[in-house]
């Protein structure tokens, strides 16, 4: 689905591609910050307590969304200095591209570097040593997190949407609704190896968001219908 979105919706506008290409590069950069960060607070305390270990980790999940969720806002600040220079540049005096499409690109951006990122990580376990379930544990571990990427793909979309359209109209619960979609998505991943606890209310958060950019981005119920039926 992710790479149908990038094919039939980006692939084809260069200008596009540059705007996804630089999301990437925006969430990549606050991952490697976030990690830089638990990596020192993992060497600087005790490896033997256990619970502290816990609160770390805790800690590193929250602390990464936040600093994603700050650099989509500094990407959004970037992306509206390049409408003013590209309106200043054209002859019509209008934007070749939207921030509603900037706000859906960039989310696209974002979204195929986080599911990046979880795939290699998978690739990574399945190469061993050792095998899934041998211990009694689930065997849907690599199933589940396909899922659970698929998930976080399209809620990076969502929420760009939501948040640029949250920071160009000023309505600032828009954004912290974001954040907090976000923080819950993430923490639930703290209930696997219960994987219902984790996939189920992603699932229903991407369905929200999903009608809810939808609904910002001009959309009704009637265009739908007629999508569906394919009028």
């Amino acid at each position: 689905p992710a790479f149908g979105l990038f094919l039939f919706t980006i692939a084809r506008d260069p200008l596009r591609i540059i705007i996804l290409i630089a999301g990437a590069f925006f969430w990549l950069v606050s991952l490697l910050l976030s990690s830089l960060i638990w990596f020192i607070a993992v060497k600087a305390s005790d490896p033997r307590d256990e619970r502290l270990q816990k609160g770390l980790l805790i800690f590193g999940v929250m602390f990464s969304v936040l600093l994603q969720e700050a650099f989509r806002f500094l990407y959004y600040k970037l992306l509206r200095k390049a409408i003013e220079g590209l309106v200043a540049l054209s002859e019509d005096g209008c934007s070749p591209i939207s921030i509603q499409q900037m706000a859906y690109v960039a989310g696209v951006g974002f979204g195929l570097m986080s599911g990046a990122f979880s795939m290699i990580n998978l690739l990574a376990d399945a190469l061993g040593p050792g095998t899934v379930g041998i211990h009694g544990d689930s065997q849907l571990y690599f199933l589940t997190s396909a899922f659970m990427t698929m998930v976080l793909i399209f809620l990076h979309t969502f929420w760009g949407i939501l948040f640029f359209h949250g920071c160009e109209h000023r309505r600032w619960w828009e954004i912290a609704a974001v954040v907090v979609m976000h923080l819950t998505v993430s923490g639930s991943s703290f209930c696997n190896p219960l994987y219902v606890g984790s996939l189920v209310p992603s699932y229903m958060l991407m369905a929200a968001a999903a009608a809810w950019a939808y609904l910002l981005s001009g959309g009704s119920a009637q265009n739908l219908r007629r999508f569906l039926l394919c009028k």
